[in-house]
């Protein structure tokens, strides 16, 4: 699957989506970070904005994802015209 992501509340639509995914609770997961479940709660809604480029590496990679950064005009082989957006 791929996800354009545009905005910050997207991103923390992901990282919620993806903890739960995983089966994590916002403790269990914010334990593995070395962070409190408040702050992981923020995260993953009104306070996302404020994350740094090291925490969502770390959410990504405890949530098994990858980050992909690409020209916006450059089209993945094979796909349709039509990128999927969040």
């Amino acid at each position: 699957m791929k996800i354009i992501v545009k905005t910050a509340a997207q991103m923390a639509e992901i990282l919620l989506s993806a903890r739960k995914s995983k089966g994590l609770t916002q403790a269990e997961a914010a334990a593995r970070l070395g962070t409190g479940q408040p702050r992981l709660s923020a995260l993953e809604t009104v306070a996302t904005g404020s994350i740094s480029l090291d925490q969502i590496l770390a959410l990504l990679a405890l949530y098994d994802l990858d980050l992909c950064v690409q020209s916006r005009d450059a089209k993945p082989s094979g796909a349709s015209s039509e990128q999927p957006e969040w």
